[in-house]
């Protein structure tokens, strides 16, 4: 099996999606509104992507800023019609004010997903108790894969529980991939590869003009050859 490290890119649009597969992504986050780091974005949108390339794309579902989930009903009626658009692979996670995780939320839109493979998002890093966490999300199906830095301001400081968690891997609450974003660098990308993360994910990192402007593939290459 190929240790090759996945690179996962953000993309709003299809201009973006297809600058990021021709910089060498493996795949892609598709959200919009990226002022309230990333909500659900438009079926118009993914249908639009989803023709334009043909690398797997994890679509967000989020309705609103912050870590609430808001009304479930809606979360759940997003899902349905993204998976009649074609949608196969997702992102979320909700908390509850305490910062626990909102269970009936996430089962609720997981139970529509019905077998689609899924993300839970930065809300980890939000969370009060990640390891609780991990625990009671242990059994839902399809969960693959955590995007975390480790800590809410970034992989910088976030970095020591990051190598903790990839140093747990295969324990209960912990056999799903660890997928480093959230204030990454390429000066991040040694320590954590020693470590045996092999999933990276990456936004503003690949538009060095800004958010305003569309995705580099320069920019995307040279992560991609900095990950071998």
């Amino acid at each position: 099996m190929s240790n090759r490290a996945l690179l996962e890119v953000i993309a709003l649009d299809a201009e973006d999606a297809i600058a990021a597969q021709a910089g060498g992504a493996d795949r892609l986050e598709l959200v919009t509104d990226m002022a309230a780091d990333g909500l659900t974005p438009p079926r118009e949108t993914f249908a639009a992507i989803r023709a334009a390339v043909d690398i797997p794309l994890r679509v967000m579902i989020r309705r609103t800023d912050g870590f609430a989930a808001g009304p479930v009903d809606l979360l759940v009626e997003q899902a349905r019609a993204l998976r009649a658009e074609g949608a196969r692979e997702f992102v979320l996670g909700f908390l509850n004010p305490d910062g626990s995780p909102d269970l009936a939320a996430v089962e609720a839109v997981v139970a529509e997903l019905d077998g689609c493979p899924w993300t839970f998002h930065r809300a980890i890093d939000r969370a009060a108790d990640r390891d609780h966490l991990r625990k009671a999300l242990a059994d839902l199906p399809c969960l693959d894969t955590y995007l975390t830095a480790g800590s809410a301001t970034g992989v910088d400081a976030g970095l020591p529980t990051l190598l903790a968690e990839a140093a747990r891997g295969g324990e209960p609450g912990y056999g799903a991939r660890i997928l480093v974003g959230g204030g990454l660098t390429l000066a991040h990308l040694p320590v954590l590869r020693e470590a045996g993360v092999d999933a990276f994910h990456i936004g503003g990192a690949a538009r060095p003009s800004g958010w305003d402007r569309p995705v580099s593939p320069a920019a995307v290459a040279q992560w991609r050859t900095a990950l071998g």
